[in-house]
């Protein structure tokens, strides 16, 4: 099963996402939406797991949750939007990933990619960084990979390019 990892798109479609996220089985969302329209274009197309961020709306919220545990080709998967990241973790957060003790722990939030495995807690730590166009991040960054019979497999890390310029 092939996932597209992407976060903090702020109400911006870039226009090469959906190249990325077309051969993907489900497209997971690590919050900050940015706009519910977002949420309808993408969602007509893939299955979505999400959760909401800080600028999400009602309308977003009331669709996902902030936290959310699910398990998916034998991975258990813990996402929230604010999370930290290891060593630093949000104490919310981190104690709602221990009680499910994760594979992978998606966050979001700082716009930063981050893939690191946290040895300390025995998990995958994933940000994807950001796929919107508002934010401190410089590059439009996300993420892909297959999950299959408990095993995480192909990650790649895609550049869309600078933030605020399309590029080919």
């Amino acid at each position: 099963m092939k996932i597209g990892l992407i976060s903090d798109t702020h109400g911006y479609l870039h226009p090469r996402l959906l190249h990325y996220l077309s051969d993907c089985s489900e497209i997971w969302h690590a919050g900050d939406w940015g706009s519910y329209d977002l949420v309808q274009q993408l969602g007509h197309k893939k299955m979505i797991r999400s959760v909401y961020g800080n600028i999400d709306g009602q309308t977003i919220r009331s669709q996902y949750n902030e936290m959310i545990y699910f398990e998916l080709e034998h991975v258990k998967v813990c996402m929230m939007h604010i999370g930290g990241y290891p060593g630093r973790y949000d104490k919310r957060a981190f104690a709602f990933a221990k009680k499910h003790n994760p594979q992978i722990f998606v966050c979001g939030h700082s716009h930063i990619l981050k893939v690191q495995f946290d040895n300390n807690n025995q998990w995958l730590y994933l940000n994807p960084g950001a796929t919107g166009n508002h934010g401190w991040h410089k590059v439009i960054t996300m993420i892909t990979f297959d999950l299959l019979d408990g095993k995480i497999l192909n990650m790649q890390v895609i550049e869309l390019g600078p933030r605020g310029k399309i590029s080919d």
